[in-house]
């Protein structure tokens, strides 16, 4: 995958194979499990069932939005076309933070659902059904890089 700048617009540009990677990564948004994220850890706060439930229900609602933007944005055929090599993806600057940040959920909770494992050697244990959460893992870190990379050399 190679992330060119034209102006103010970004140009994923994917080879064949690339392009289903990245959309079938896409598809595991999100990965966060729904509760993982608490008001406090000390406790104290008023009401906090009652609390937790709006901040569930606010970060439901948001991952909705995200999802059903991220299916419009990838099904755009103005924003995605094919090309000889392959396929590109035209984004502005806050659409490429956006997709950072809906890579960092599918990595952040593939690490999750792996047992957040702290240690080369942990992972080195992975088992048939724990692969799945490490490849999403890494492939979302390899995309989130290439992104990363371009928006810097845009601001250097």
């Amino acid at each position: 995958m190679k992330v060119i700048r034209q102006g103010d617009k970004y140009h994923l540009q994917l080879g064949k194979r690339e392009k289903i990677v990245l959309f079938d990564l896409l598809e595991l948004y999100p990965q966060i499990p729904p509760g993982h994220f608490q008001l406090s850890k000390a406790g104290e706060v008023p009401d906090p069932e009652a609390n937790q439930r709006l901040l569930d229900e606010a970060l439901a609602e948001q991952r909705t939005a995200s999802k059903n933007q991220l299916h419009a944005l990838l099904s755009d055929a103005e924003r995605c076309q094919e090309t000889q090599t392959g396929f590109r993806l035209r984004l502005s600057e806050g659409e490429v933070e956006w997709l950072l940040q809906v890579l960092n959920d599918i990595r952040i909770g593939s690490w999750i659902r792996l047992g957040s494992p702290q240690a080369k050697l942990e992972m080195a244990r992975l088992k048939a059904e724990t692969m799945p959460f490490f490849l999403a893992m890494e492939m979302a870190g390899t995309v989130q890089m290439a992104l990363v990379s371009a928006l810097t050399r845009r601001k250097s």
